[in-house]
Order: C-alpha cells, then sequence, then structure tokens
C-alpha cells in the first residue's frame, strides 16, 4: 500500500472542486496552472506546511490515495539538498481523496 499524501486547503476551495470533480490549487493564492504542480506533505511534514496559511480559518486537510491519481507523485525539493515533499503535476481527481480531516 503506498502512503497517502496530504494537502492543506481552504474548505471553500475543496467544495468548489468537489462540484467540478477535479481540485486544481496548488497551494494558497496559487492555482496548478500558475505554480505547475500541486504541493503535497506527508503527515510529518503538515505542521510546517500549515505556517503558510496562518491567518486562515476553516481549513481542511485532503488526504490523498497516490494510486486513484492517475499521474504520478514526485519527491522534489525546494532547494537543492533540501527537505523533499510530494508535488503532483496535473489536476486532483476528486475521487483520489480518500478522507477530509479538519485542521486545527
Amino acid at each position: 500500500m503506498t502512503e497517502h499524501i496530504l494537502h492543506l486547503t481552504e474548505r471553500s476551495l475543496w467544495e468548489a472542486a468537489r462540484a467540478k470533480g477535479t481540485y486544481e490549487i496548488s497551494t494558497r493564492g496559487r492555482t496548478l496552472q500558475e505554480e505547475g504542480f500541486i504541493h503535497f506533505s506527508t503527515r510529518a511534514q503538515l505542521p510546517g506546511t500549515a505556517r503558510f496559511f496562518d491567518g486562515l480559518d476553516d481549513l481542511v486537510v485532503l488526504v490523498v490515495d497516490p494510486e486513484r491519481l492517475g499521474i504520478p507523485v514526485t519527491y522534489e525539493a525546494p532547494e537543492p539538498g533540501g527537505e523533499e515533499f510530494p508535488h503532483v503535476y496535473g489536476p486532483i481527481p476528486v475521487d483520489a481523496v480518500v478522507a477530509v480531516e479538519p485542521w486545527t
């Protein structure tokens, strides 16, 4: 079984994606089209990622099963020698999201 990857987002953006059928937000304030990929975290990385969302309320964690994506997950570091984070270079089908957890 492949480890799930996690994406922190605003609940309203997730609800809009559910209606559309795909999720295409890369990170706070940036779309997949602008960034080129969607940022994800492992469970251990999520608290550090959350600092980019300071000041926002009603956040949720999308728990994604990589085997349901239909495209590969690439682990990359933001700078050489840095910690590698999971990235997905395409839209996320809503049925790849196996759970939605509140973030507090």
